[in-house]
């Protein structure tokens, strides 16, 4: 161990409540502090590289930031010590669960790469630096805490809270409950003072109740766990009138009563919060056929697992399928050689992010089995793998967005929408391949008057397509049998099978609409029917099998039969403009007002008394055809995040003109490197909305922004339009993403994807079932796709052209 020079002119300290702190996996790849060269963490930004490896990506964040010290963590698993008797069977989940202490032995030493590396000594000034980032919370976990604050609010109480006279407390060194000699999990009643233990908490925190019990006898609601404390005024606030969480915003205040300082308190427990997360993460599900045996285990390149961080399964398994496809493994996946950009802050990069999936995915490197994996006498459990855990892109993605921000379970197709915006949207994306292209399609839009008879058309760039699933219920006396899932005794409805060709049938058919004519002026409606201009090379299909019960929408298991076989979507090819066909005036009347819209008055009120707001209401039933609530309830859940969501309905008029667009929208896409000129016919060919504006500029890379408004309407596809007109259009099934639970906001997701697997012959692939961390070759396939949420088809290209 030798002396290092640069550690006086380091200026280090510890990291505060607020700083990332990256101590369990690498930024840029998923090496962690549990392989043998442990994980290197720069104390002066906390960011994590994996150490002395061939990646190296330690020495890289050296190269750019010129950091020199880091900090080593290396985490062994401690041998399990032999019982003479079985475990005892845990009752409550709060007493005797294992720490992290109690697991593994963590080690640490501190190198210095201005040394080339070397090992050199902790000094007093370092120190205090390694304490803090080995007592600070993981930035993943920060993240998941954050995420779980979100839902905790102030309440009456707290808001109301009078306290009684001051009193001189005891320091904290000498505080213990008023009723026992506990020192920890300790809860200060903030009306009077009181100083009593909390309840047992899961975790190994011990606890008598005698909080509770002091607001039992005097009422007194609001209460804050001293160890919880933290100098930013965070804090574990308790509400026992409320009997939740709480927070309080005037705690500096109300703490500052009874003579605490909070600017001078430091954090010595786990929050609530934390400790909710951690148990969240124990939750596992089987992995057995019906039968009872265990599937078998599948390890390799491709065949990687991803741990649930808690309702994350959703993310889970759109990453499972998405990474099975070429465009997203040509973009992501850099292979051995390849190297990753120099950036400060990798962990704040989406572009990174997404390469450090897709190697882990996709490389074999982690898809080794678990052997700290032990049985028990309760489960003759074959070692899965542990599972990489994606909380860096979690983190990002989520970022600022309301649902996927937070801890709770989302809707995996909405995920799958939100993660090609923001790809497409990437800094990156303009000088790489977008691999969102392989989605995107012209889907054509014809529409004709009932009365004159004349057409218009319109093409609107797609990623995907929301199928509607027809209800045909069973007749009860015949086809009713019990819930085993809800173990409640209550009968469940059985619906008869709906093949995919008749959710497209009726996706792509006609159908009637309220309609005043531009042309004619007549109020006889019109026929409207969308069909395939283009056809994607991959096409990702959404299933709506939802309907509304008592004003909820409500989850049906309706059977929908998609065969392994190819079929085929060529009778789904619009032909565009025919002879004969006259076509519809732009804009009728001269003045520029707006054509008129009356919306379907029993569907509109239906969605005003379910809360929505009229223009939203207006805007939705506009969208799916006038026809009925369900349907523009399921556009309105899809738009929630539009910015012009609530603005009024724009039906053409001289909103829709180029010289009027608003200012602060062509700002925004000038912004992202636009020309004003691009901003604003992007603008006027999507009715001023900025989302599906950004959608139309990257989907027509070559159009300057000259005005083609006298452009003759024509069947076949311009250069700019994505997509492939050419038949045949065949596809096959090439992964799915499946739901249990009565709700898409609850329940759990799984992935089946075909794969290539060792025992298959050249032309074949087997399903495989991605259960978070869990990999098996699966089994009943067939039943699992009738009841899936997402589909996604490949398309045969092989055919084209031959």
């Amino acid at each position: 161990m030798q002396a290092c020079s640069h550690i006086v002119g380091a200026g280090l300290r510890p990291p505060s409540a607020a700083q990332s702190v990256h101590r369990e996996d690498c930024t840029q790849c998923f090496d962690s502090i549990d392989d043998p060269a442990g994980l290197n963490v720069c104390l002066s930004c906390f960011n994590g590289g994996c150490a002395f490896s061939e990646r190296n990506h330690a020495g890289l964040h050296y190269q750019l930031t010129q950091h020199p010290l880091v900090v080593n963590i290396k985490r062994t698993k401690k041998k399990r010590k032999e019982r003479d008797e079985p475990p005892k069977k845990i009752s409550k989940l709060a007493i005797d669960a294992e720490t992290e202490e109690d697991i593994y032995d963590t080690t640490t030493t501190v190198h210095c790469y201005g040394c080339g590396g070397a090992e050199v000594p902790v000094t007093s000034s370092i120190q205090p630096v390694v304490d803090g980032v080995m007592s600070a919370m993981t930035s993943a976990r920060q993240n998941e805490v954050k995420a779980w604050e979100q839902e905790i609010t102030p309440c009456e109480h707290t808001l109301c809270l009078q306290q009684e006279a001051a009193k001189q407390l005891e320091s904290q060194a000498l505080a213990h409950c008023s009723q026992c000699d506990l020192k920890e999990n300790l809860w200060l009643c903030l009306q009077c003072g009181s100083l009593g233990c909390g309840r047992a908490q899961f975790g190994g925190v011990g606890g008598n109740g005698h909080a509770l019990a002091h607001y039992e006898a005097v009422h007194h609601p609001v209460a804050v766990k001293l160890g919880s404390i933290t100098p930013e005024g965070t804090a574990d606030i308790y509400c026992y009138a409320c009997n939740d969480e709480r927070t309080d915003p005037e705690l500096a205040k109300h703490l500052a009563h009874w003579g605490i300082n909070i600017a001078e308190r430091q954090k010595t427990e786990k929050s609530l919060t934390e400790l909710n997360v951690e148990q969240n993460l124990r939750w596992e599900f089987s992995m057995t056929t019906e039968d009872g045996k265990e599937l078998k285990p599948l390890f390799g390149a491709g065949l990687t697992g991803l741990k649930n961080l808690g309702n994350s399964c959703y993310l889970n398994s759109i990453l499972q399928c998405l990474f099975s496809l070429d465009g997203f493994k040509n973009r992501y996946f850099l292979g051995p050689d390849g190297e990753m950009p120099l950036l400060a802050d990798p962990a704040e990069d989406l572009e990174t992010q997404l390469r450090k999936v897709a190697d882990g995915l996709l490389s074999g490197r982690y898809a080794k089995p678990d052997t700290d994996v032990i049985s028990s006498e309760y489960s003759a459990e074959i070692p899965h793998q542990k599972g990489l855990r994606p909380a860096m892109l979690k983190t990002l993605i989520g970022r600022g967005h309301e649902e996927f921000s937070t801890m709770r379970q989302q809707d995996a197709f909405e995920l799958l929408l939100h993660l090609f915006k923001l790809i497409t949207r990437s800094k990156h994306t303009d000088k790489l391949n977008d691999p969102v292209d392989d989605f995107r399609f012209v889907l054509e839009q014809r529409l004709q008057c009932l009365g004159c008879k004349k057409v218009s058309y319109r093409s609107d760039v797609q990623d995907n397509i929301s199928v509607p699933v027809p209800v045909r219920r069973t007749k009860e006396s015949e086809f009713k049998e019990m819930d085993v899932e809800n173990k409640q005794g209550k009968e469940k409805e059985l619906f008869e099978p709906v093949t995919l060709k008749e959710c497209l049938d009726i996706f792509t058919g006609p159908e009637t609409i309220e309609y005043t004519c531009k042309g004619c002026g007549g109020k006889d409606g019109a026929v409207k029917r969308s069909l395939f201009k283009t056809f994607p090379k991959v096409l990702a299909v959404n299933c709506r099998r939802f309907e509304l019960i008592n004003w909820v929408p409500t989850k049906l298991d309706i059977p929908v039969v998609v065969g392994d076989e190819p079929f085929f979507l060529d009778s789904y090819r619009s032909e565009g403009l025919q002879p004969g066909e006259e076509l519809l005036p732009e804009d009728s009347d001269n003045s520029g007002s707006q054509p008129s819209f009356v919306p379907n008055p029993e569907a509109m009120g239906q969605l005003e008394a379910m809360g929505f707001p009229v223009p939203r209401c207006e805007k939705a039933l506009y969208h799916t055809g006038n026809v009925n609530a369900e349907d523009a309830m399921n556009w309105l859940f899809g738009h929630m995040e539009d910015p012009d969501i609530d603005e009024p309905l724009n039906l053409g008029g001289k909103g829709n003109d180029a010289a009027s667009a608003s200012p602060e929208h062509v700002e925004q896409l000038t912004g992202m490197g636009f020309s004003a000129q691009q901003a604003k016919k992007a603008l006027k060919s999507t009715e001023n909305n900025v989302e599906r504006a950004v959608e139309w500029l990257f989907s027509h890379p070559d159009d300057l922004g000259e005005d083609d408004s006298a452009v003759e309407t024509s069947s076949a596809p311009s250069k700019a339009e994505p997509g492939n007109a050419d038949l045949p259009a065949e596809y096959e099934l090439d992964s799915i993403v499946c739901h249990k639970g009565g709700s898409i906001h609850a329940g759990h997701y799984v992935a089946f994807v075909k794969k290539h697997l060792p025992e298959d012959d050249n032309k074949s692939r087997s399903w495989v079932l991605f259960n978070d961390e869990k990999v098996v070759k699966a089994v009943d396939v067939d039943e699992m796709k009738k009841f899936a949420y997402v589909y996604f088809f490949k398309r045969n290209t092989m055919s084209l052209g031959a």
